[in-house]
């Protein structure tokens, strides 16, 4: 449905994408996960028409989007949100909405059932009268994401759609693209490892302008090392010979000290907790704290976009 070949922009001498290849089809929910700055905005506004590429190309159903004559077709399959909601705070949502729904072609025979259609669909029935100036950060995403849907498009592009949300609204939002993407395909940006998890079949990381990991969550976890688990130690004191009796223990594989934390990289089927636990209170260290955590898509996400200049 979108493939994206080796594609390039260029602010004058900084690259913000460099060389981005993907291919996405009909029905995935996706995950454009990066550090602030990485370059998901730039490539969803590529994919929208907003901005022009450097160099490389970009097809929706096989149309190219470079081409001015199919721009108007591609951009009917696509509904798009912003990190900042395109909003008119004099308008109430139904006004706002019909008014967008005008602006991408929808007849005044087919408007009122479309506003009806996605009124429903993002729970917007109690708050459709109200002006949007009234309206709390959620409805607002709500009505943002509306506006996306207006159109009935088959792929849904929101930017950071969970910004600036509480939890409770979070959550609510993310049920909402869940649904959505039962019936469209939706690509959503975050730096949120938790709503892209919980939200997405697939997940692309992109960092410094390149895609640096692709997969399902479960996939990228395993590639990271599933079966590997790191054990969060803080004591009083970290005394003499501490660290080498813990190096000898049977499935340590490396020990990284912070201050008074000591780290130890070590084999998930290899329960050591009880040994190193034993060790710190003979030695009368002060044992404060011992967690074991299993490599997950935050770990593997820090490994891939950390700066290591």
């Amino acid at each position: 449905m979108i493939k994206v070949e080796n594609l390039v922009k260029k602010y004058g001498d900084f690259t913000a994408l460099n060389g981005v290849s993907f291919e996405l089809v009909e029905g995935e929910v996706v995950g454009i996960l990066g550090p602030n700055g990485a370059g998901k905005t730039t490539l969803l506004r590529i994919l929208v028409s907003f901005l022009e590429s450097t160099s490389g190309k970009v097809t929706v159903n096989n149309m190219d989007i470079s081409q001015p004559l199919l721009q108007q077709q591609i951009k009917g399959k696509i509904g798009y949100l912003p990190e900042q909601a395109p909003l008119y705070e004099d308008m109430t949502v139904s006004e706002y909405l019909i008014f967008v729904g005008k602006m991408q072609g929808i007849s005044s025979d087919e408007i009122y059932e479309k506003l009806s259609e996605v009124i429903n669909k993002c729970g917007l029935r109690e708050k459709k009268n109200a002006e949007i100036s009234t309206l709390s950060k959620g409805y607002r995403q709500r009505t943002g994401i509306a506006q996306a849907l207006i159109h009935n498009p088959e792929i849904v592009i929101l930017d950071e759609p969970t910004t600036g949300l509480d939890p409770k609204q979070r959550i609510e939002i993310r049920d909402l693209i869940k649904e959505i993407g039962k019936s469209k395909t939706v690509i959503l940006s975050s730096h949120v490892l938790s709503e892209v998890k919980a939200t997405c079949s697939r997940v692309l990381i992109i960092n410094k302008g390149k895609i640096v990991a692709d997969g399902t969550p479960e996939e990228l976890e395993n590639k990271g090392g599933a079966d590997k688990a790191t054990i969060h130690i803080e004591v009083d004191k970290i005394g003499s010979g501490l660290v080498q009796k813990l190096e000898v223990i049977e499935g340590v594989n490396n020990i990284e000290i912070i201050e008074n934390r000591i780290i130890i990289n070590s084999n998930l089927q290899n329960d050591i907790r009880k040994e190193i636990a034993r060790i710190i209170i003979e030695e009368n260290h002060g044992l404060l704290e011992l967690v074991r955590k299993q490599i997950d898509l935050e770990d593997v996400f820090i490994n891939l976009t950390k700066d290591d200049e």
